[in-house]
């Protein structure tokens, strides 16, 4: 658990942070019970800081980034350190760089898909050009149509 607010500090209830950050009430307790956030209590009721506002967004900006919980975590935590951040920077580089080599092969392996799929696209319509157009139904109308 976090410390208790301070008396002047913002405190947020679960509602407004899932609102603010368009995430369910259910994400944001997932999020808690991974130790990625650590509301006080006022009663039943989860409140949370400053602190917890910023943790929260740190972790969803790792998600959009393809981050594990795990890589989440220990950046986040490293948030907390003191404020000599060079540790933290180099953490988040490495990992930034480790998911750009998977990207990239990605990436790579996407351009290569739609290449295959281009070549299978082209030879459909080579085929199709090659086929003769169905012809018309035989029906009394056109029957009527050819006689006259």
């Amino acid at each position: 658990m976090s410390s208790p607010p301070r008396a002047d500090a913002r405190l947020y209830t679960i509602t407004e942070l899932a609102q603010e950050f368009d995430v369910t009430p259910r994400a944001i307790r997932f999020y808690e019970d991974m130790g990625l956030i650590s509301p006080a209590r006022s009663g039943r009721n989860r409140v949370y800081a400053q602190r917890d506002r910023t943790r929260l967004k740190l972790t969803l900006r790792g998600k959009r980034l393809g981050l594990s919980l795990q890589e989440i975590k220990q950046l986040v935590d490293m948030y907390d350190s003191p404020s000599d951040t060079a540790p933290q920077l180099q953490a988040f580089l490495g990992v930034l760089a480790e998911h750009r080599r998977l990207l990239e092969r990605q990436r790579e392996d996407l351009e290569v898909t739609l290449d295959e799929i281009a070549q299978h696209e082209a030879r459909c319509r080579t085929l199709l050009a090659r086929v003769k157009p169905p012809t018309a139904p035989v029906t009394p109308r056109t029957r009527r149509k050819a006689a006259a």
